[in-house]
């Protein structure tokens, strides 16, 4: 009898129109807190809960006080892609990726070689002056003083979803199209419980969807296949030919 590895090795195998979609479980085994986990960043004590600290009215109300827990838990420039990121980029590169759509800011998907990559939250690579609309990047975000300014006077946002903000809806639109079309859906390193992203999943079609997370979903009735596993272990045992 076939293991759910050698499952998965079989449909990616005959699949030629592959999804991926990932949250923070993607980027934890390359040393990134996730949120929700037992020591995620919300079981951590803070002077302000971090959903507060990272909303839209927060960073408004009080900018120093963001930027102090922005610099200390979201910027982890030092980050390299793991054995998950590698290996869709490989996908990718073999012609049998056709989007990798992730919850995650941290730009490992891109380091790893992942060249369409559809980012639902943001990054934390690029940050606009509010001002002039000048960029900047995250290390000049990490080397500032206080709340990072341009030389215009402007206050610099990241270029990432605050609560209480709305997702970009080019790149909304983009996931669900991608998603739709999908031959095959691979979602890793989510727990799905954060919308409107969780409810992309409600548009695939096909008859291979794959769930890979180290605990359950409240998608797991729908899934074709589950594989409860680190998402890198996972994928990284799987085999392409490019």
């Amino acid at each position: 009898m076939e293991t759910a590895q050698e499952t998965l090795q079989r449909w990616i195998d005959e699949s030629s129109n592959i999804v991926f979609f990932g949250g923070a479980g993607v980027s934890t085994e390359s040393g990134i807190p996730d949120f929700r986990s037992v020591d995620g960043l919300y079981n951590q004590q803070y002077k302000y809960p971090p959903e507060t600290i990272l909303s839209h009215d927060f960073f408004e109300e009080q900018p120093e006080e963001f930027f102090r827990f922005y610099r200390a838990k979201m910027l982890c420039l030092d980050a390299k892609p793991n054995a998950a990121h590698e290996k869709l980029a490989q996908l990718e590169r073999a012609g049998k990726l056709r989007a990798v759509i992730t919850q995650n800011i941290d730009g490992l998907h891109q380091a790893a070689g992942s060249r369409r990559v559809l980012e639902l939250h943001g990054t934390v690579h690029q940050n606009d002056c509010q001002k002039c609309g000048r960029t900047f990047s995250a290390q000049d975000i990490l080397h500032s003083a206080g709340v990072p300014r341009c030389p215009c006077g402007g206050i610099i946002k990241p270029r990432v979803v605050l609560y209480g903000e709305a997702l970009d809806q080019m790149v909304l639109a983009e996931s669900v199209d991608a998603i739709c079309q999908a031959e095959m859906l691979i979602i890793g390193g989510t727990s799905l419980a954060v919308y409107p992203a969780a409810g992309l999943i409600d548009y695939y079609r096909g008859k291979k969807l794959v769930l890979i997370n180290k605990s359950r979903t409240p998608y797991d009735d729908q899934a074709d296949l589950i594989i409860q596993a680190p998402i890198g272990q996972v994928l990284g045992a799987i085999q392409v030919k490019e």
